[in-house]
Parts: C-alpha cells; structure tokens; sequence
C-alpha cells in the first residue's frame, strides 16, 4: 500500500517562514506516512474570470495536482486576523469555472505559525469558512495554533509541541480514512 498522497499549500511566502518551517517538522514527523506534494502558490496568476476558458498553465497543474491527492494541508501565517490573499487565490482557482470545483469533497487540515500570543486562531477559522464554502471537507479537532514566542528554535519545536503535532496529523489520516 503506497503512501496517502498530501498536496501541500503553504501560506507563508518567504523562504524562511515560520510556517515553511512549521511544514518542515510535518514533513519530519510525517513523511514515513504521508507523500507530500508541495504547491508553489506565488506563480499561481490573480484569479479573472476572463481566463477561466484558457487557464494559465499554474492552474491546469494545480488543478490535477487537486485531483491527484488523498488530501490537503493548508498551512498559513496570520495576517491583519486572516490569511493571506495568494492563499485565497488558489482556492477560488481551485474552484473555477462554476461546475467544475476542483476542491468538492476533498478532506482538509489547517495549521499555522505566528509570532503572536494567540497563534493562527484568526486565520484559521477565517480560511475553515472559505473551504466550506467550496466544500472541501475541513477537519475541525483537533486544531494546531503555533505562537512562535513558543519553543521553536532553529526550525525545530520542542518535544511537546512535536508530539502534539503528530497527534494533530494522526487524527488528520484518520480523518482522510473516515471520508473515504
């Protein structure tokens, strides 16, 4: 039996984020079980509908890159209490053109990362609402909220907080084998 096939979107654009980093320990603690399928979400174009009859080659790809996973892992910052725009970006691309939702019973897990006190609550619960809205199956506990004035040094999280990570993706398989 091969590996449950994880498309992968971080929201965190530059190269060194703290969620890039955060994703970094899911793919250490996780990788034995899951493949992940990593999605550069900055060379997807701004959503038009004019462009919806001949899509861009970033979104064809993102498209059956969709298709081809078991699930999803949206990992995101926290901006101004929501999550940033060129993650909202490809998920109406992923939605598009009407009748043809890409994202339709896909099952799905958030985490995120921030240097605030109270973690990615904000973002996570904003982005939870847009994926029902295109009905991707959002699981709802547990929930993983990093605060960077945490533990995490040099990209890793301390013992806790990894074993509390992997409590979070082991619910998220089982969570996958419940919808299938």
């Amino acid at each position: 039996m091969g590996k449950t096939k994880i498309l992968v979107m971080v929201g965190g654009l530059c190269r060194d984020s703290l969620n890039r980093q955060l994703f970094g320990n899911v793919r250490k603690l996780y990788g034995d079980k899951f493949e992940f399928d990593e999605v550069d979400i900055a060379a997807i174009p701004y959503y038009s509908q004019d462009l919806e009859k001949n899509p861009p080659a970033a979104v064809k790809d993102l498209k059956e890159r969709i298709a081809a996973c078991d699930g999803v892992l949206f990992v995101t910052p926290e901006y101004n209490r929501s999550f940033p725009g060129v993650l909202k970006n490809a998920v109406d691309w992923g939605s598009r053109p009407h009748g043809n939702n890409s994202w339709t019973g896909k099952p799905a897990a958030i985490i995120g990362a921030t240097p605030g006190n109270i973690g990615t609550f904000g973002a996570q619960n904003h982005l939870r609402q847009v994926l029902t809205s295109v009905s991707i199956r959002t699981m709802e506990a547990p929930q993983f909220y990093y605060s960077s004035t945490g533990d995490m040094e040099d990209g890793k999280l301390s013992e806790n907080s990894s074993a509390y990570l992997k409590e979070f993706l082991g619910a998220f398989e089982d969570w996958m084998a419940k919808l299938k």
